[in-house]
């Protein structure tokens, strides 16, 4: 199968192509500097060039805080990028995966979100991924909507990163308490994304690594598994103190029962994927 996956330098696309080309695939991968969603024309040659059997859309937009600042430049990627991609797909009658997010869903509450609950995002950020949903469904048949959350890979920054680099200089951080949700490695997304894109399961999905935990929770994880629980005090905040510019779900609790009724693998829990991150981590230091 002939794969095009975008945002290639990211976490998620990096994976994404490592793991189709351990199956055997045929993986093309392109950022900006090869294909501007944002751009119909470039859209439209670069993937029809390529003819793919199937786009795995990772390109986005995730500076939540900027976005409120940058609501143009959010949307132009987060919607009419994908909207552009959703485009050619139906053009190609090939198959597409777009990898939205938690923060689709306004984050009250304590339960577990269906993948079919209503979407009210609370930040731009999140209307605008909610609009590329939109878009995917609106001109497809043949799609995946896979939410993620917390996510974190070898390729690129994410939270794990930021807390070990900011345990060479602080003695002490403060970190939401109030906040819940699943990590996501990346890695392990891969897997699960290619088996998605080898099959017609098509639908709204949700996928994240097993377990719950706040990103206190998660902070204090990172520190212990990297054998710093001592060196570093974690102090649990609110979000209204710790006072981020976007809104953020306070509830990321996702359902991934759709996984097993379509006979998809769940991924492993977070603690175990945290573990064999840290460890990739030390091996590359």
């Amino acid at each position: 199968m002939k794969v095009l996956v975008t945002g290639v330098r990211g976490q998620l696309g990096y994976d994404v192509v490592r793991e189709l080309e351990k199956r055997g695939h045929t993986a093309l991968g392109v950022d900006i500097q090869e294909m501007d969603i944002t751009d119909m024309v470039s859209v439209e040659k670069v993937i029809g060039e390529a003819a793919p059997d199937a786009v795995i859309h990772c390109a986005a937009y995730t500076a939540v805080d900027a976005a409120e600042e940058n609501e143009d430049l959010c949307r132009r990627v987060n919607a009419d990028g994908t909207r552009n991609i959703a485009e050619m797909c139906r053009r190609l009658d090939c198959k597409m995966i777009y990898i939205s997010t938690d923060y689709v869903f306004d984050g009250t509450g304590e339960k577990l979100w269906e993948t079919d609950d209503m979407r009210a995002p609370v930040s731009v950020y999140g209307q605008t991924k909610y609009e590329g949903e939109l878009a995917v469904q609106e001109l497809l048949e043949k799609y995946f909507i896979v939410r993620i959350a917390w996510v974190f890979g070898i390729n690129g920054n994410n939270f794990v990163k930021t807390m070990l680099k900011l345990a060479q200089t602080h003695d002490s951080l403060r970190v939401v308490n109030d906040q819940f949700g699943s990590p996501t490695y990346t890695f392990d997304l891969a897997r699960l994304l290619v088996d998605m894109v080898e099959t017609n399961k098509y639908g709204v999905y949700h996928a994240t690594n097993e377990g719950i935990c706040s990103w206190y929770d998660f902070a204090c994880a990172i520190f212990r598994k990297a054998g710093l629980g001592d060196k570093i005090t974690v102090h649990p905040v609110s979000t209204a103190e710790y006072g981020a510019r976007a809104n953020r779900p306070a509830n990321s609790r996702m359902s991934k029962d759709k996984l097993d009724k379509m006979g998809f693998e769940r991924l492993p829990a977070w603690e175990d994927a945290l573990e064999r991150y840290l460890k990739v981590l030390q091996e590359q230091a």
